[in-house]
């Protein structure tokens, strides 16, 4: 309970067993879309979690795809070197739209919630390098905008994507453009390089079916005009300096800004962060 921010007060505990959870959905109503690991799971998978009473969450569903489920017998699936996890679930209505890094992008019938029906998968890896992260969709238009996170040095594993998916067939999403690369200069050679993650449009945020906010990693906040689904542009950016010191732990990661998330408000103010360069409020105005 978050009524007195000076003052948190812990009103339930969910357990879920396992290595934890890496990023949900929940917007308020009776449920929350969890990506979690479990014991006895290969990685992160969907499970559904009921808030009807709000100090007794209960875990009503699990999903995953084939092959995750080491604790049952399943023989893993996913190719050599590959990652099938659920990084997270996005619903509009009843229906949840996923991002599984190299598993590619689900749309799910979640209009029971105790037993979430795969509609449809799309996955570009191969030939793509993989790494979906983030499913936007756009049901005004029925358009999703999906993300393919870059996760290597110097563009080791290509250039990855932002896709624009058209959804009006959930059984049948079809690709119809990518958002375009940024190209001032040659990203590559100054470390990881390509798309993170997207202004969600979650409620009492900005939204926007037409205006597309995006992390790039080492090439900053874009922001794209998809009012022509078949020919998305970029219409600004902004880039944080490159930071005094490297934070990020792992080895041979370049010194350089690697912006991750952002958040924008009704007003056009924007909250974004990085991994190596700290908080920035930027503000957007057209």
């Amino acid at each position: 309970d978050i009524t007195k921010p000076t003052e948190l007060r812990e009103i339930a505990f969910l357990e879920m067993p396992g290595l934890g959870i890496n990023r949900l959905w929940w917007t308020g109503g009776r449920y929350a879309y969890v990506a979690a690991h479990f014991d006895g799971f290969t990685d992160t998978i969907l499970c559904i979690v009921d808030l009807k009473d709000m100090t007794k969450p209960e875990i009503v569903s699990k999903w995953w795809l084939p092959g995750m489920n080491r604790a049952a017998g399943e023989e893993p699936k996913a190719p050599k070197g590959k990652r099938w996890a659920l990084h997270h679930m996005i619903v509009s209505g009843n229906l949840g739209y996923s991002a599984w890094r190299d598993g590619g992008f689900t749309i799910h019938d979640i209009s029971d919630p105790t037993a979430p029906k795969l509609l449809s998968r799309l996955n570009w890896n191969p030939p793509d390098p993989g790494g979906t992260h983030t499913p936007l969709p756009l049901p005004g238009r029925k358009l999703a905008i999906v993300a393919n996170e870059s996760n290597a040095e110097a563009c080791a594993k290509g250039i990855f994507h932002t896709w624009v998916v058209d959804i009006q067939a959930p059984d049948n999403p079809i690709p119809i453009s990518t958002l375009p690369t940024p190209k001032e200069r040659d990203w590559c050679k100054l470390g990881n390089f390509g798309p993170h993650n997207l202004h969600e449009n979650r409620p009492e945020a900005y939204q926007s079916e037409d205006t597309i906010f995006a992390t790039y990693h080492n090439a900053g906040l874009r922001v794209f005009d998809i009012k022509d689904a078949f020919e998305p542009k970029e219409v600004a950016y902004w880039l944080p300096p490159i930071p005094k010191k490297l934070i990020d732990p792992r080895p041979g990661v370049s010194l350089a800004a690697q912006t991750c998330d952002a958040y924008v408000r009704k007003d056009g103010v924007v909250f974004m962060s990085d991994w190596n360069a700290g908080l920035h409020a930027l503000e957007y105005k057209g």
